[in-house]
């Protein structure tokens, strides 16, 4: 199956390309570096803002439109938006990362793993796409990919909770299942 192929080479190849952005570097430091939760969740919405940062005013509204209709659960209408944005730039990190959102929700998890594979080139410390990946194994129900795809994530972002709380009770059914 291709999530599985690609999953697995997404969290043992190199990094090839980086959003480029140098603020975070400082920022992801920071989140390494603080045992305050408010200070960190300060942080993450800081990378995030600029992950959604785009120069082009017609990718920032797609983007705020697709994004509307995720919230809204308006799934294929968001996907739509979110093809225009990686029409519009391929190399948007945000906008593959918003789209596997949108083909998860939809249950294309195939394709769900394609974009974020394409985030994580564009940008490798998507910790976002990187969690995502653990819901998409979690949905075809292979938790051992579950649990790489959340400690990857946890590694570079030890302050999502929600992660942290899936991938202690993968391995608790795990180790329940190895008696």
């Amino acid at each position: 199956m291709i999530v599985a192929f690609v999953a697995l080479s997404l969290l043992s190849a190199p990094a090839v390309a980086e959003q480029g952005d140098g603020r975070l570097d400082s920022l992801f430091g920071d989140l390494l570096g603080t045992s305050d939760q408010v200070a960190a969740e300060a942080v993450q919405d800081r990378i995030w803002d600029i992950w959604l940062e785009h120069p082009k005013e017609d990718i920032v509204l797609l983007m705020r439109e697709g994004v509307q209709n995720l919230n809204a659960d308006h799934y294929a209408e968001a996907l739509a938006a979110f093809d225009a944005v990686i029409a519009r730039d391929p190399n948007y990190a945000e906008g593959w990362d918003k789209r596997a959102n949108a083909e998860y929700l939809l249950g294309n998890y195939d394709n769900a793993v394609r974009d974020i594979g394409r985030a994580l080139a564009l940008e490798p410390r998507h910790f976002g796409a990187l969690a995502g990946l653990g819901l998409v194994y979690l949905a075809i129900d292979e938790p051992a990919g579950a649990l790489r795809a959340f400690n990857a994530a946890l590694a570079i972002n030890p302050h999502l909770d929600g992660v942290r709380q899936q991938a202690t009770k993968i391995r608790q059914q795990m180790a329940g299942s190895a008696l």
